[in-house]
């Protein structure tokens, strides 16, 4: 299907836009010109509207198999093409987890069958992410893993880590983190902190991420392993993974929206769709992870899309697992709270959602260019609107951000050359 956008806008690197006319086919970008005239099947009026490269998240729960009531690979694509999304990554707890081949590949099928945008599954580093004993890394390798991971987890013992990362290098795929010392917990549910006293409940101290982190980047360094730091959510993470790249290991990390968006004063009562994990924490730790952005320690933003229904949240913190939804909501609120606030660029943003993603996985997406993959975006910039979670494609409502006023909708997205989501264009 040949797909021709008129009247589109992209940016510069001087922070500048153009306009522009952008032709697909065979989901292929094939030209970028100012004018361009030609016959397609399809024709979209941009209306001057912006065009970016579609977003990467390497940090998604999808739910399925096992808990196809909280989310599916079909609603779950669906919300990311809402959101902009082209390329999103699949963490494996799920019922079965995908640890062994055969489990992976079944995955891979329904992906196939079901998914609206791409989808990169992980793989577990441990069998059923119970941390006792290594999965076949080389087999699921081979089979399609994106990479390894047992989010949702830490990796209890520097020797299952270890092994792990050496397993990983050799294959040429990365370790994924989810860092958190158990014995460090304490069952908290929220951040140890101002929020923990006022609302009478068990905290989360920051130490049991950094001190994980600082064991694992000195593995990493051991082994030559990639090491991927999810979610980092302390000022004290921050700086150990500073401190790591400047002695050049090869670390990298993501945050998420919400912990630069909010921190643990946002939470004013006992409401678990603020209960996420790792916990939102202090203003200090906060802006610790925008600078670290800015400087280039944290690599890019993930959402970490975590879909719960509504009757679990319910009970409170105390008894609410943890999680909150983020495809639909992420790039408008990023736009909304971090670049209309001057707190970065608009450059900047795209980069931490395509170019920073794709770089740091060497993945051949995230760049608007001719000859590239036909993963694209439309955004409005200056269209506003209201969070509402029940308009969201996510089976999950689960989210702190109802009712904010946001900027920067994504009208259209195309991924490999599909119209996968389109919203208030003519064609």
């Amino acid at each position: 299907m040949k797909i021709l956008l008129k009247n589109a806008r992209q940016l510069r690197r001087d922070h500048e836009t153009e306009r522009c006319d952008i032709l697909i086919e065979k989901g292929e970008i094939i030209k970028i010109a100012p004018d361009i005239d030609e016959d397609a099947d399809k024709l979209i009026d941009c209306k001057h509207n912006m065009v970016f490269p579609g977003f990467i998240d390497v940090h998604v729960h999808l739910r399925e198999p096992g808990e196809e009531h909280k989310e599916t690979i079909k609603s779950g694509t669906e919300a990311a093409a809402c959101g902009g999304f082209t390329t999103i990554c699949a963490m494996p707890n799920t019922t079965p987890v995908p640890d062994n081949t055969v489990t992976l590949q079944a995955l891979l099928n329904k992906i196939d069958d079901d998914a609206c945008v791409r989808v990169l599954p992980y793989a577990s580093i441990t069998k059923n992410l119970k941390g006792e004993g290594l999965t076949d890394i080389s087999g699921l390798a081979e089979t399609g893993a994106f990479a390894f991971t047992d989010d949702g987890v830490g990796i209890q013992t520097a020797d299952f880590m270890l092994r792990a990362m050496r397993e990983a290098a050799a294959n040429g795929k990365p370790v994924v983190a989810h860092c958190e010392d158990n014995s460090l917990v304490y069952g908290g549910v929220v951040h140890n902190g101002q929020v923990s006293e006022r609302l009478g409940l068990p905290g989360v101290p920051s130490l049991c991420e950094s001190v994980q982190i600082a064991r694992d980047v000195l593995l990493a360094e051991a082994t030559g392993c990639h090491y991927h730091v999810c979610h980092v959510s302390t000022k004290e993470s921050v700086r150990v993974i500073r401190d790591a790249k400047n002695a050049g290991i090869n670390v990298t990390a993501e945050v998420t929206p919400h912990h630069l968006i909010l921190n643990e004063e946002a939470v004013k009562a006992d409401d678990a769709n603020f209960k996420m994990n790792p916990p939102l924490r202090s203003q200090a730790d906060q802006q610790a992870l925008i600078d670290g952005l800015l400087d280039g320690t944290i690599d890019f933003i993930a959402t970490d899309h975590a879909p719960h229904v509504e009757e679990e949240k319910a009970p409170g913190f105390r008894q609410a697992p943890f999680g909150i939804v983020g495809l639909e909501t992420a790039f408008p609120l990023l736009y909304t709270y971090l670049v209309k606030t001057e707190k970065t660029t608009l450059n900047d943003l795209i980069d931490w959602l395509t170019a920073k993603p794709a770089n740091t996985f060497q993945l051949p997406y995230g760049v608007l260019q001719e000859g590239a993959m036909a993963d694209l975006t439309i955004v409005d910039l200056n269209k506003s609107t209201c969070i509402d979670k029940q308009t969201f494609i996510s089976k999950g409502k689960n989210t702190p951000f109802h009712g904010w006023q946001i900027q920067g909708i994504p009208l259209a997205t195309i991924a490999e050359g599909r119209i996968v989501y389109e919203e208030g264009l003519d064609g």
